[in-house]
């Protein structure tokens, strides 16, 4: 597959032109949101979609923003920086700092295009039904 991802007008990811991208369906390689608009697509096809934020990578959630003990990081944690936290389960969840101080760091873990509308465009190339 290609893909082009753009919200507001501005490209976030375009894979036109390098070698196309492969993933599997349902391996969470690619947001669920996102996957369904390709169900039913066809070696070949080309679209574009136009997604409002709840049907690409949803609304902001506030109850994603938590406030985290500043020894927890880093001295140096930036503003924009992104963290990894490995859940429990093995899974990593990355989160973007949003404000520290001198006891606390704020960390947002909505993804960094919720509650955004995106421009969605994508090929596929071919599909191997015996994955």
């Amino acid at each position: 597959r290609h893909y082009r991802l753009a919200s507001l007008g501005q490209e976030i990811v375009n894979t036109f032109a390098a070698a196309p991208e492969t993933f599997r369906i349902g391996s969470g390689e690619l947001d669920a949101r996102l996957e369904k608009h390709l169900l039913g697509m066809t070696s070949g096809q080309r679209e574009t979609l136009h997604l409002p934020a709840w049907d690409a990578f949803g609304e902001r959630d506030e109850d994603l923003r938590q406030t985290l003990p500043r020894r927890d990081f880093p001295e140096d944690a930036p503003v924009g920086h992104q963290v990894g936290f490995e859940l429990p389960n093995g899974h990593n969840l990355l989160g973007t700092i949003v404000q520290v101080d001198e006891n606390s760091v704020v960390v947002d873990f909505n993804h960094p295009l919720a509650g955004l509308p995106v421009e969605f465009e994508i090929e596929i190339i071919a599909i191997d039904h015996d994955q």
